[in-house]
């Protein structure tokens, strides 16, 4: 079944890990997908793998404004419209660092692509399903340090926990225009921007995951995220809204 067919799609981040993967999958359902990241070699090789039918590339960087609205009016002037984004882009700290120690300037450089990214995305795709009245769908890739804090670092941390707080305010504001906000919150997952800041290959940082995961016998992948992300993006979801969907295998609620 294509549950995202004719659907047009923005995934930020799209070019590798959980992007990437979203952005085949989605295209799989039926989407045609404008991935906007700046890793541009990776990203038209996602372009190429998925069909330059289904799937476009567009630089940008989501710390900048203008390049997200142009993104934005790249993708409505080639399609129409836009049904979905999916707003991924994300990154962590360069180090593990105490609080008492924390680099102020690392900080702002989390927040400004977790949270300041996020809400430019928001801000102008939501003003686009507006004006042309698409009951769209907005997910943003949370974490589930949102729901259980003291794995990862402060900056990661309270840019989560600030930008679940900006989807659920746009939901309660976005669901008088029959547009829908939420999460998806995963576990740990070894995606290469965590492979590449923990200088580890896949394999050890999805065993070192392991031993402290609470599922056992299923190592997150990305292709799970992807598949929540889905589901959040597609009519199956039509009456969810302000939500936080963990994909972590209920870590969070056993608070091991």
């Amino acid at each position: 079944m294509s549950r995202l067919e004719g659907k047009i799609v923005i995934i930020t981040g799209g070019a590798s890990g959980i992007g990437a993967e979203s952005a085949k999958l989605f295209a799989e359902h039926g989407a045609r997908v404008v991935i906007a990241d700046v890793q541009d070699k990776l990203g038209q090789d996602v372009v190429i793998s998925i069909g330059e039918d289904k799937a476009s590339y567009y630089h940008c960087d989501v710390r900048n404004e203008t390049d997200v609205e142009n993104t934005v009016k790249f993708t409505v002037e080639k399609h129409g419209r836009i049904d979905v984004l999916f707003s991924n882009a994300g990154i962590v700290e360069q180090k593990q660092a105490s609080i008492l120690d924390l680099s102020l300037e690392e900080l702002d450089r989390v927040m400004a692509i977790n949270l300041r990214g996020a809400a430019a995305f928001i801000k102008h795709t939501a003003r686009a399903m507006v004006e042309r009245g698409t009951r769209g769908s907005i997910v943003c890739t949370t974490s589930v340090v949102t729901e259980i804090v003291g794995k990862a670092q402060h900056g990661y941390t309270a840019s989560k926990h600030a930008l679940l707080g900006l989807l659920r305010s746009a939901a309660g504001e976005l669901g008088k225009h029959g547009i829908r906000v939420n999460g998806v919150a995963p576990f740990g997952i070894a995606t290469p921007m965590l492979c590449d800041g923990s200088e580890m290959e896949a394999s050890k940082l999805e065993e070192i995951f392991s031993l402290s995961a609470n599922l056992k016998g299923v190592v997150l992948k990305a292709r799970h995220v992807a598949e929540a992300a889905l589901f959040l993006a597609s009519d199956d979801s039509a009456y969810v809204s302000g939500q936080n969907l963990a994909v972590d295998g209920g870590f969070a609620v056993v608070k091991p």
